[in-house]
């Protein structure tokens, strides 16, 4: 289970990258961030997990589920200021920068919260589950952000417009549909199903 976890997040990560690197506009980059940190990134973490490869296992006292969910957040955040987004668009090694940044944010704290489910104290536990619920939460507002804003944010997608078809508007409309819809749903079900196996082990204990 864990080796094919680990061979879907492979496959997964180079897939991100071809969406990122499209003519897609910012539904495609916004397709290529989602892979990368909200769906590759946990079947990376789920095959890795307890090996020697688990980052949570290697630096236990770093690769904690709050601290990663700040530099998760951070990456996120930063990725997306309109001045950083043009040189994403304007240099291809910035971009596989950024892509390879989104993996490794979403790795770290997928890697983290999944470690507290090995058996970790209560409160470590309680941690990744806040941990999986407040990245929700950010990427929420992220995504409604770019989603509602009046106008469009990156000028390099103003000025070619997608292959697609929509106009600059539109296409940044939906692209901040594509992380509420991919990013946010997958951290907001991550710290449900953490929850749910918080409150089994506690009714378990009672």
């Amino acid at each position: 289970m864990r080796r094919a976890s680990l061979v879907l997040g492979a496959v997964l990560v180079p897939l991100g990258w071809v969406f990122a690197a499209a003519p897609l506009g910012m539904v495609g980059h916004m397709t290529g961030h989602m892979i990368a940190v909200a769906v590759a990134a946990p079947f990376l973490a789920y095959g890795l997990a307890g090996s020697r490869f688990d980052p949570a296992e290697r630096w236990p006292a770093v690769v904690t589920p709050l601290a990663m969910s700040l530099v998760e957040l951070v990456v996120v955040w930063l990725w997306h200021l309109p001045a950083l987004r043009l040189r994403v668009d304007m240099q291809p090694l910035v971009l596989l920068i950024e892509q390879a940044s989104f993996l490794g944010a979403g790795l770290l704290l997928w890697s983290a919260v999944l470690g507290t489910q090995n058996g970790g104290a209560t409160d470590r536990r309680a941690s990744g589950v806040a941990a999986m619920l407040l990245t929700s939460m950010h990427m929420t507002l992220l995504g409604a952000l770019i989603g509602l804003a009046p106008r469009p944010l990156y000028a390099m997608m103003a000025m070619h417009p997608a292959a697609h078809g929509l106009d600059p508007l539109e296409d940044q409309q939906l692209g901040g549909v594509v992380m509420l819809m991919v990013g946010a749903a997958s951290y907001f079900l991550g710290g449900l199903a953490m929850l749910g196996g918080l409150l089994k082990t506690r009714s378990a204990t009672a």
